[in-house]
């Protein structure tokens, strides 16, 4: 029987995002974070590993606060994304505090996850229905002449805050739902009439249509994905260290673009109806919370989370 695919979480960076993670707050009376929900969902659509990246010192507070909770239901592994997690030869930059990035966050899993596998962020609520669209993507597609990767795609205007603006990744697809390359844009505001971004620290403004597709950073990978960071880390550093040694970042799409650019992959973009929920600004709380609990009314998620698993 083929392995069930992983869930892999980005949460190296949490401490940090909320001053230690004994502050990240519950979103629902029973103590749930919005992690908890992702989780929920992805074992629901069968997903049977979920892999934690985080900060080797944050590993105690990373167990209370989450992990020793979802063991109860899920198998669980831990990655350390750490400064010195480079290749053979290679040292850390003195004074470099920030992470390399997603795509070395990803790389650090090479030695737990060994099937196909999903990544998520940690701190967004993705909806039901995108973890059924990744199990069913991992589960019927395998590498051929080309790495079959996948990603869900979310309409802009459910992923907006009404409390600031936000970064996101703009999908162009080709007709048949293939990704062509994804366009960063780092401050998109919602408007009445839609939305509009600036690149120029707001002195000029372009619209941009609600309905246009995002990436929400909510991708499907087979194990090819590992070979390609490991190839490709280097050749990064070798680069970033030369010119912005403190700063530089190895992102996953920024590869996943490379090889697309080669035609070594095809990204199938699944489109999410659900809506986006995440903490951008600590007002969008509020938001996120009142949404979870008309999910539980609604039926979409039980009273108390677990008690049904």
């Amino acid at each position: 029987m083929a392995k069930k695919p992983a869930l892999v979480i980005m949460a190296a960076g949490m401490g940090s995002r909320y001053g230690g993670l004994k502050q990240i707050d519950p979103v629902d009376r029973e103590g749930n974070i919005i992690m908890d929900f992702s989780i929920y969902d992805a074992k629901k659509a069968g997903f049977g590993q979920v892999v934690f990246i985080i900060k080797k010192e944050n590993e105690e507070a990373f167990r209370q606060a989450v992990g020793d909770r979802i063991s109860r239901h899920m198998d669980v592994s831990y990655v350390y994304q750490e400064l010195t997690s480079l290749p053979q030869g290679w040292q850390p930059p003195k004074d470099r505090v920030k992470p390399f990035g997603t795509g070395h966050a990803i790389l650090c899993c090479k030695d737990v996850v060994d099937g196909p596998f999903a990544v998520i962020n940690a701190d967004d609520h993705y909806g039901s229905q995108a973890f059924e669209c990744l199990y069913r993507y991992l589960t019927s597609h395998v590498d051929d002449d080309k790495y079959r990767y996948c990603m869900v795609g979310y309409i802009l205007g459910n992923t907006l805050t009404e409390n600031g603006h936000v970064a996101r990744g703009v999908c162009r697809t080709d007709a048949d739902g293939y990704l062509l390359d994804i366009e960063e844009k780092t401050h998109i505001e919602k408007r009445e009439a839609g939305a509009a971004y600036t690149e120029d620290g707001g002195h000029t403004w372009n619209e941009i249509s609600p309905d246009s597709i995002v990436s929400m950073n909510m991708w499907g990978f087979s194990q090819s994905i590992f070979r390609e960071l490991e190839e490709r880390f280097p050749l990064f550093l070798e680069k970033g260290f030369r010119e912005d040694p403190l700063k530089c970042e190895f992102f996953l799409p920024t590869v996943v673009g490379e090889l697309l650019d080669e035609a070594k992959a095809t990204v199938e973009v699944l489109k999410s109806p659900d809506q986006w929920h995440g903490v951008t600004y600590k007002e969008d709380r509020a938001a996120v919370v009142d949404a979870i609990q008309k999910m539980k009314e609604e039926g979409r998620y039980p009273q108390s989370l677990w008690e049904s698993v």
